[in-house]
Parts: structure tokens; sequence; C-alpha cells
């Protein structure tokens, strides 16, 4: 083989190819352990499916069909990718992985099915069982609220830090708004934002955009602050403009800390849009979360707070991959 090719070998190798090539070969029980392993979610999701289905609920407690289906095809999800791990090394590592995981989720759920639909231990209205948590329009509300928002101020916080991180005299005019508003919560501005804003919907839009505003700015604007100053002098003097010092040299060194600034500020979103659904905004799920526990709605609460979490989980995965797609450069091989 060749040394070029040799090199352009190399070159492909991802982090996790250069594991696997330095990993000791395993024994045969030792391989037969790692199948079991990544197996388990299918065993313990069947469990679960019969636990639910063959155990006689307490008194009146009744169930739906939806929810077996639901659970039905998380199992068949699983044993796919089980069975294409089988022809695949790396998706295989990658379930043998999270495998312990998912039999985890699997066993709290059936627990939590026998505390609450099978033995009543934990009583309604507070404690409901699983396939009792439904829901839909607020959902839609929210999810609009909520990217409006963000998107918003991750677009101006993006340029903001920018200029803050690279001109003196912009971050000599911005930064004593960011030592005044950085400690202060978001959510506290809400009462002054809905009085004066011309609808509940731009007055939640622009509290959300503030945090998010606020933890892209401070990200990006350390992020290019960090960067080693011989490469702007290195840059300069092979004649680059000040464009390209920005664009070539200064963003993609602060790339990490701009996608972790984007991290922060969907937390900081998810906050203010359920206090500013709660206290002003009359559709959505932070005022569903309010309507539904005033009428002791608990199942119907507990599932605006899952879709939250799941909204959070989601944005989070999706800026994970696109954070690694773009930091591929940083990957040693």
């Amino acid at each position: 083989m060749k040394r070029v090719d040799i090199l352009n070998v190399v070159e492909k190798l991802t982090r996790e190819d250069v594991l696997m090539l330095e990993s000791k070969p395993k024994s045969n029980v030792v391989k037969i352990l790692d199948y079991i392993i990544a197996f388990s979610p299918v065993i313990f999701g069947t469990i679960y499916i019969l636990e639910y289905l063959l155990v006689p609920n307490y008194r009146t407690n009744k169930t739906t069909n939806v929810y077996t289906y639901f659970i039905g095809l998380l199992i068949l999800i699983v044993f796919a990718y089980f069975i294409i791990g089988l022809l695949n090394k790396k998706i295989f590592a990658k379930l043998r992985y999270k495998a312990p995981f998912y039999s985890f989720v699997f066993f709290l759920l059936m627990v939590y099915d026998y505390l609450t639909l099978k033995t009543g231990i934990l009583i309604l209205p507070y404690f409901p069982w699983v396939d009792k948590v439904y829901l839909l329009d607020c959902v839609k509300n929210s999810l609009i609220l909520l990217f409006t928002g963000y998107f918003i101020g991750a677009a101006i916080g993006f340029v903001t830090g920018i200029l803050c991180g690279y001109s003196k005299r912009a971050n000599y005019w911005v930064s004593p708004f960011m030592k005044l508003l950085g400690p202060i919560p978001s959510t506290t501005w809400l009462p002054l934002v809905m009085v004066v804003s011309a609808s509940l919907f731009k007055g939640a839009v622009f509290i959300i955009a503030l945090g998010v505003w606020f933890s892209v700015t401070l990200a990006t604007m350390i992020g290019i602050h960090n960067v080693d100053k011989s490469y702007f002098s290195a840059a300069k003097t092979l004649g680059a403009r000040d464009t390209q010092l920005v664009t070539k040299i200064a963003l993609p060194a602060a790339l990490p800390n701009i996608f972790q600034g984007l991290t922060q500020g969907m937390s900081s979103a998810c906050t203010a849009l359920l206090v500013g659904e709660m206290l002003g905004v009359e559709s959505g799920l932070g005022w569903y979360i309010t309507w539904q526990k005033s009428w002791a709605e608990f199942a119907k609460m507990y599932a605006a707070i899952i879709i939250i979490c799941l909204t959070f989980i989601t944005v989070n995965w999706l800026l994970t991959k696109v954070r690694k797609i773009a930091l591929k450069w940083q990957e040693v091989a």
C-alpha cells in the first residue's frame, strides 16, 4: 500500500475508529455478555408489556391499547437497532453503551405503573398512570413562542458577541449593559414588559430572546477573546482582511463556546417560556400547566411537563449533532 493511500486512510479515521483499533481483543464470554446487554432493552420492554397486560388493575383503574402499542413500537425500534448492530460494529458499540440506560427506563416505567395502575399505592389525581397522559393545541402555541424568541435572541446574540469579542469600541458600549442585565434573570422584567409591549405574545418573545441573547453573546465574546493573538498577527502578516480574521480565525476558534451558549440559551428560553405563559400568555404549555393544576388535572399537567422536557432534550440533541459536524476538525485521529 502506498504511503499516500495510508495517509488518506488515517485522515478518514474518526475517534471511534481509533478507539476500536486500539481496544484489546475480547474473549468469547465477554462477546456473549455484550450481546446480552445490548439485547436487554428488548427483554425489559417485553417484561413491562407482560406486566401491563397480565397483572390485574387496581379496583376501577382502566387502561387503553394506545400505550401498549407505543411501548411495543419502542421495543421494535430497539430490536431493529440490535439487528442492524449485528451487521455494523459502530452501531452495535453505541447500542451496547446505551442499552443499560434504556433497560433502566423500561424498569422505572414498570415500577411506576405497578405503584399507580396496578396497586394504587400512589393515588390519583396526584400520580396518574402513564397512559392517562395526553395533549396537543397548546404544544403548537408554545413551540411557536419558544422558537420565535430563541432564534431571534440567538441571531442577535451571535452578532453582538462577534462585535464585542473582536471590536474594542463595540465592547465599550455593550459591556456595561451585559454587566447590568447578566446577573438579573430575564423573567424579572416580565411584569414591565407585559405592560409596555403591544401584545402578550410579543412581550413573551422579548423575555425569551433576552435570556438567549445574553447567553449567546457572552459565550461568543469569551470564545473570541480566548483566541491566541498570534493567530491574528500571523494572518495580518499574510494579508488577511478584517472580515477574514473574523470568519477564518475568530469564529472557528469560538465555535465550542458558541454551541455552549446556544445550549444554555435553550435552558433559559424554556424557563422564560413557562414563566411568561403562566403569568401572561393565554395559551401554551405554561398556561396549560397552571390551568390544569387549578382543576386538579395532574395527568394533563404532567403531560405538558413531559413535552417541555422532550422539546429541550430534542433541541440539545440537534445542537450536539450540529456541533459534531461543525467541530469535526477538532477530532484527533
